[in-house]
C-alpha cells in the first residue's frame, strides 16, 4: 500500500476507532444487564475484556483488509522497530502519525510469537488494555492510543498543552519503542517469511 494511500486508510480507522470507543461501556452495561450480572463486578469485567476484545478484533480484521491500516500510532512504532512491519518507512510513519492524530509493546511481540487463534490474541490484548486502564485509571485516565486520547482532547481544548504532548504522545512512544527493542534484541524473534502462493 503507498504511504498516502496508507495515510489515508490510517486516518479514516482511527476516526472509526475514536466514534466507536465510548460504546464499548454501554455496550459492556448492556451484556451486563442482559445476563443479570453488576457491571462494575469481576462478571463486568470479564465482560468488558470481552467487548473490548471484539472491538479490537473487528478493527483490526478491518485494518489487515484495508493493506494493513493501523488506528494506533503506538503500535504502528512498535512494530516497525520490532521490525514486524518491514513495507513500513520513516517517511511513511512520518504521513501516518499526523493523520492517525488527525482521525483521532511487549505485547506485539508476544501476540506475534504467541498463540495462532486470532481470538485469544486479541482476547489478551485486551485483557492487557482494561487491566492498564484500571492501573492509570485515576491519575491520568490512560490511553495507549494517542490518536485517541489527541481527538478527546482536541474537543475539550486540552491538546494544546506540553504537558499532553509529554503524557499522551511522547510517553506512549517512547514506551512502545524500548519495549520493541527490548523483545527485539532480548527474545530474537525469528524473521518473518513470506508467504508463498
Amino acid at each position: 500500500m503507498g504511504a498516502i494511500k496508507g495515510a489515508m486508510v490510517d486516518g479514516i480507522l482511527t476516526c472509526m476507532w475514536v466514534f466507536s470507543v465510548p460504546l464499548l461501556g454501554v455496550f459492556s452495561s448492556i451484556v451486563a444487564a442482559y445476563v443479570g450480572v453488576e457491571a462494575l463486578s469481576m462478571a463486568g469485567l470479564f465482560i468488558t475484556i470481552n467487548v473490548a476484545a471484539l472491538f479490537m478484533l473487528t478493527f483490526s480484521l478491518i485494518g489487515a483488509a484495508c493493506g494493513g491500516a493501523s488506528f494506533n500510532p503506538a503500535t504502528t512504532i512498535t512494530l516497525y522497530t520490532a521490525g514486524l512491519k518491514p513495507d513500513a518507512s520513516l517517511m511513511s510513519m512520518a504521513l501516518r502519525f499526523p493523520v492517525q492524530a488527525a482521525g483521532g509493546v511487549v505485547g506485539a511481540m508476544a501476540i506475534t510469537e504467541g498463540p495462532r487463534n486470532i481470538v485469544l490474541k486479541v482476547w489478551l490484548l485486551a485483557v492487557a488494555t482494561v487491566g492498564l486502564i484500571m492501573a492509570g485509571g485515576k491519575y491520568t485516565g490512560p490511553s495507549m492510543n494517542p490518536a485517541n486520547a489527541y481527538g478527546w482532547a482536541y474537543l475539550s481544548n486540552r491538546h494544546a498543552t506540553w504537558d499532553f504532548f509529554y503524557v499522551y504522545w511522547i510517553c506512549p512512544f517512547i514506551g512502545a519503542t524500548l519495549a520493541a527493542l527490548i523483545s527485539k534484541f532480548l527474545l530474537q524473534a525469528p524473521p518473518i517469511k513470506d508467504k508463498k502462493a
